[in-house]
């Protein structure tokens, strides 16, 4: 708890120190020994329970944290962990305050039995509540988080940190398969397989927190007002348009086009990212987070000028909800080829991946302001496409489909491809006809 909050004052216990009915003897299910295991805990632990709730400032910004004690009982959850927990995510409703979990637990705790195990539901009715009513909840996965613990209060989190070479994973090391690859249960390997968004040296985690808080607490949460929408990015390549549709496509695969990273740069004054479907996958060609701008928080979803997979719909999807939920207004910059459709692709889901980035924007109650700058690949492009707040940079293009394959469909020659693209009227100023696009973007930001 010390090593990453400036200040904090524990949460009153919520129940009293002497019941008004003594606990029966070794816990509900009678466990010879059970009692005289949690009195060496306390003794060699300082603590009472698992886990230690506070109200504590991290950076400035004032939050609920949950501190697990692995010291007591391997951290493991039962009914008074479930007391403390439940407590401590009320006091966040009541204060509107985020949640920080810094998780270090083995999982139910097997001395209190079922009763034990049912905890796990509080704590995802705590959390689901928490999540309704628009606060944050950011985890911190430190060594081990195993069980119950990763499967709620870690894994159900709207941000996973994890601590380098911590153990994660819903099987603990004396449960898992014996031949079962220890990279899948360990930090690096659940952040490779998307389920964690980042991993976080010990020494550099103290502020990282502070520039998540910084950039998700000051949120405007489930308010009824609707947040200003976020500006159009000036555009940062050439400003003349082309003057065919081949010069359109030529200049928007040109690799010496200003991409993502640029344009983030150009456009947040910092920014932290999220990464991972949370579903077994992570496209690097899919950058998401969240950045400060003139001192407010906007969401990003960017394509980065690849073939997007189905894990990077899938992120920019869970990004879009959770901007959502915390009333951040959010920005998508589309380019991208397309969709990717080898076999993989199909099989991780493309078409499911597609459609629910699709239906994420279409029920989106926060504005959301696209700009097209690079490639604009058939669907795979438009599912990041705000629709009627569409703006296009001069070294754009859009397509129903790409001019080769268009060619090819139409069984004209490879040389007609050229001629196929002028047809399909793909230009930014064809765009603005069309009325698919609000307006070409210039080099000075655009409006929210």
């Amino acid at each position: 708890m010390a090593a990453v909050t400036d200040s904090y004052t524990e949460l009153t216990s919520p129940l009293p120190t002497v019941p008004a009915t003594p606990a029966p003897p070794d816990g509900p299910l009678n466990w010879h020994g059970y009692d005289a295991s949690r009195e060496r805990a306390r003794t060699r632990t300082g603590e009472d329970e698992s886990v230690l709730t506070a109200l504590a400032s991290i950076g400035g910004t004032d939050a609920v944290v949950l501190a697990f004690e692995f010291g007591f009982l391997g951290g493991s959850l039962g009914e008074r962990t479930g007391d403390l927990l439940e407590a401590a995510y009320a006091v966040a409703r009541e204060r509107r305050l985020p949640l920080v979990s810094l998780i270090a637990t083995g999982g139910s705790r097997m001395q209190e039995g079922m009763r034990a195990l049912s905890q796990l539901q509080r704590v995802a009715r705590q959390s689901a509540l928490n999540r309704a009513a628009g606060l944050p909840q950011i985890a911190v996965l430190r060594d081990p988080t195993t069980g119950g613990g990763w499967a709620t209060l870690g894994a159900g989190a709207d941000v996973i940190l994890a601590l380098p070479k911590a153990q994660v994973g819903f099987a603990g090391s004396r449960v898992r398969p014996p031949d079962a690859d220890p990279h899948a249960y360990s930090a690096e390997g659940q952040f490779a397989a998307g389920q964690v968004d980042a991993v976080v040296p010990a020494d550099a985690l103290r502020a990282t927190l502070r520039r998540w808080l910084h950039l998700l607490a000051d949120t405007q949460g489930t308010s009824a007002e609707t947040p200003s929408p976020a500006p159009v990015p000036a555009a940062l390549g050439t400003t003349a348009l082309p003057t065919t549709g081949w010069d359109a496509v030529g200049r928007a695969r040109d690799t010496r086009r200003p991409r993502a990273e640029a344009y983030l740069r150009t456009y947040f004054d910092s920014w932290e990212e999220i990464s991972g479907d949370r579903c077994g996958g992570r496209d690097p060609g899919m950058r998401c987070g969240f950045g400060h701008r003139d001192g407010r928080t906007i969401a990003f979803a960017a394509q980065c000028g690849t073939a997007t997979r189905p894990a990077g719909f899938r992120t920019a999807t869970r990004l879009i909800r959770l901007a959502d939920r915390l009333g951040i207004p959010v920005l998508t910059l589309v380019d991208t080829p397309g969709a990717a459709n080898d076999a993989d692709a199909e099989r991780a889901g493309a078409g499911a991946a597609i459609a629910d980035t699709f239906a994420a924007l279409a029920s989106a109650r926060v504005p959301v302001t696209s700009l097209l700058i690079g490639e604009g690949g058939s669907g795979g492009a438009l599912a990041l496409a705000a629709p009627n707040r569409l703006w296009a940079t001069p070294d754009s293009y859009f397509s129903v489909i790409a001019p080769e394959l268009a060619a090819a469909i139409l069984k004209r020659s490879p040389a007609e491809a050229q001629h196929t693209a002028d047809q399909l009227h793909i230009r930014p100023q064809d765009l603005l006809d069309l009325g698919i696009i609000q307006s070409i973007a210039t080099s000075e930001p655009g409006p929210g």
